[in-house]
């Protein structure tokens, strides 16, 4: 059996995290948050769930590593999360002075750690964040790949449906 790095693992149960948001047929995408070695967080995307564009893994994640540690700053702190932050979560990192994130899939769409913008290590700003990227990379991508896939089929059976002719009786 293969040994896991120390990324991997912690990777692995934001994996976990984003599963619980495809049970809630929610994108999944999962967060953890590591201080001094240990999981002092975890968060899910739960925007659909939530209504809230606000309900981000990394934002859920923040909030509680926040209340844990007593303090806004999560200095010392390390990232896992399964798909490349957002320009909000980007910006939420940055101000919390994340020590680091590593990332599972890059969001070539939407993601700020270097597929759009660089927003997490910008030298204009007062914290740069150490990035890691493509750590599990392939079961981070399959897993949302396949959501989409599915989504975009149920999507498509239901316009189908809607399409058929009423039953005469």
């Amino acid at each position: 059996m293969r040994k896991y790095t120390e990324d991997e693992r912690y990777m692995k149960e934001a994996i976990r995290q984003a599963k619980k948001a495809e049970a809630i047929d929610d994108v999944p995408i999962g967060c953890v948050i590591v201080c001094d070695g240990k999981i002092i967080a975890r968060g899910y995307n739960k925007r659909n769930k939530e209504k809230s564009v606000l309900a981000h893994a990394e934002l859920a994640a923040m909030k509680k590593a926040c209340k844990k540690v007593g303090d806004w700053r999560l200095e010392g702190c390390t990232m896992y999360i399964t798909l490349e932050p957002c320009q909000m979560c980007a910006g939420a990192i940055v101000q919390a002075r994340v020590d680091r994130v590593v990332i599972g899939s890059m969001n070539k769409k939407a993601g700020c750690a270097g597929s759009v913008l660089t927003l997490l290590s910008m030298e204009e700003f007062n914290h740069q964040v150490d990035i890691t990227t493509g750590v599990l990379e392939e079961e981070c991508s399959t897993m949302l790949s396949a959501f989409f896939r599915k989504l975009r089929e149920r999507t498509k059976a239901q316009k189908s449906k809607g399409s058929e002719p009423e039953p005469q009786e």
